[in-house]
């Protein structure tokens, strides 16, 4: 159990609000002091195109994937945050470029479609218009009802169009000297920010990656049948020992020489890492993860991470109730190996017992431990709730004084939550995470 007062989660969503306020008022004062546009439209338009600017800059902190914040808050939330941010950054962009037209048009006493193809003419003009274009056609793909019907490999691939627009603004802003050079600070602060930004991005998401497994050299050195439709993979490396993973934990996997790069799953480890080798169990649900039985032993394996706030870290109480469903019992049995004996309760719920991936595992762990496990078969219907309210609070009666930590289906872990809020489990408490890239 931690002793900190000030949760890790807390302490990084502070830092965030910190440098976003912190940003927000530089910004603010950039605006007041660098003096108005030609008229009030433009001048309007400016304040949307400076911060346009930072927004985009903190969309790429979400993303970079710092282990700081990643393991306080988590990929997947700090994913949804990076969506949500994406579309407010559209608009941003798009109010700014709307105004921008309709300025010069007042200007020059021209229409806006005259107004429009001249600026287009006007190279840091046409940069600011490129950049725009790329975000509203990645806002578009990313819409929930279109991204429901791509590929993933489709949608990602739009995606990295950002990396392109994001060159493009930034040349763009600095063709536009009233904003990036209006005075000494400001050329510094932007210069840094643009800079701190990048480089936080090229660090998490290239030079880290590609240093760890250059120093690591992960290999495949065991490839076992969990059952029809279940395979574990066993790595080992140099130096695992200094690899800062933890159980709960989740890294992005490769195997080049059997599949093609660009194929990749976010599988969580399910053992703790002991220094000598990690391990992913996957469910066959895709070309990728179905394919891992046929993986060699001894080929190479491309590591990325590890990734991922599910892990003992976050921990508040001495008990636990860890709540399982399907494949994602995978994290539950790893965080079982840290748990201390006596006081663990493992739910994990299936259809049928044969579909308990790793069940023979979790049940000696948790008989190590004099624990209890409950699992939980059947089809859910009338009259097999298991995750209700009193269903929950019959299983477990004192789950509001354990930590609770919840991974399975999308559905399932969202049908505990919400039973969780209902028993009043305080929300320090409670620890979800829903692995994936998007």
């Amino acid at each position: 159990m931690r002793q900190s007062t000030t949760p890790p989660v807390v302490a990084a969503r502070w830092a965030l609000w910190t440098f976003v306020i912190v940003n927000l008022v530089i910004v603010e004062a950039l605006f007041l002091t660098a003096g108005t546009g030609k008229n009030g439209v433009l001048t309007v338009a400016k304040f949307f195109g400076l911060h346009a600017a930072v927004v985009m800059l903190f969309q790429l902190l979400l993303v970079a994937r710092l282990p700081w914040l990643d393991r306080r808050i988590g990929m997947d939330r700090l994913t949804v945050w990076h969506r949500w941010v994406g579309f407010t950054l559209l608009w941003t962009l798009l109010t700014h470029a709307v105004l921008v037209v309709l300025g010069y048009a007042r200007l020059d006493d021209a229409s806006m479609a005259k107004t429009f193809f001249a600026l287009a003419g006007v190279p840091a003009s046409l940069l600011g218009m490129l950049a725009a274009a790329i975000v509203v056609v990645v806002g578009a793909v990313s819409a929930r009802y279109v991204r429901q019907r791509l590929r993933y490999e489709t949608w990602h691939g739009l995606h990295l169009l950002l990396y392109l627009a994001l060159g493009l603004a930034f040349v763009h802003q600095l063709q536009e000297t009233t904003t990036f050079s209006s005075s000494a600070f400001a050329k510094i602060y932007w210069w840094a920010l643009w800079l701190f930004a990048f480089g936080a991005l090229v660090t998490g998401r290239v030079v880290v990656p590609l240093w760890r497994n250059a120093y690591h050299r992960f290999r495949v050195a065991e490839v076992v049948a969990e059952s029809d439709n279940v395979v574990s993979v066993r790595v080992t490396g140099r130096h695992l020992d200094k690899l800062p993973a933890r159980a709960g934990q989740f890294c992005i996997w490769r195997f080049p020489g059997h599949s093609h790069w660009w194929p990749a799953n976010p599988f969580s480890l399910s053992a703790a890492p002991d220094g000598r080798t990690l391990r992913l169990t996957a469910k066959a649900v895709g070309s990728t993860s179905a394919g891992l039985r046929h993986v060699p032993v001894g080929s190479r394996a491309f590591v990325e991470g590890p990734y991922g706030a599910f892990t003992s870290l976050h921990r508040t109480r001495p008990g636990a109730l860890l709540i399982a469903g399907g494949v994602g019992i995978t994290p539950i049995r790893a965080l079982l190996e840290e748990e201390p004996a006596d006081d663990v309760v493992v739910l994990y719920r299936v259809r049928s017992e044969n579909d308990a991936v790793l069940v023979d595992e979790v049940r000696a762990l948790v008989a190590d431990r004099g624990g209890q496990l409950h699992l939980l078969t059947g089809r859910t219907g009338e009259g097999n709730q298991p995750f209700e309210p009193d269903s929950l609070r019959a299983l477990v009666p004192d789950l509001t004084e354990r930590d609770v930590y919840v991974c399975g289906p999308p559905a399932m872990t969202s049908a505990v939550l919400r039973a969780l809020r209902t028993l009043k489990v305080p929300q320090r408490q409670v620890h979800a995470e829903r692995f994936g890239l998007a």
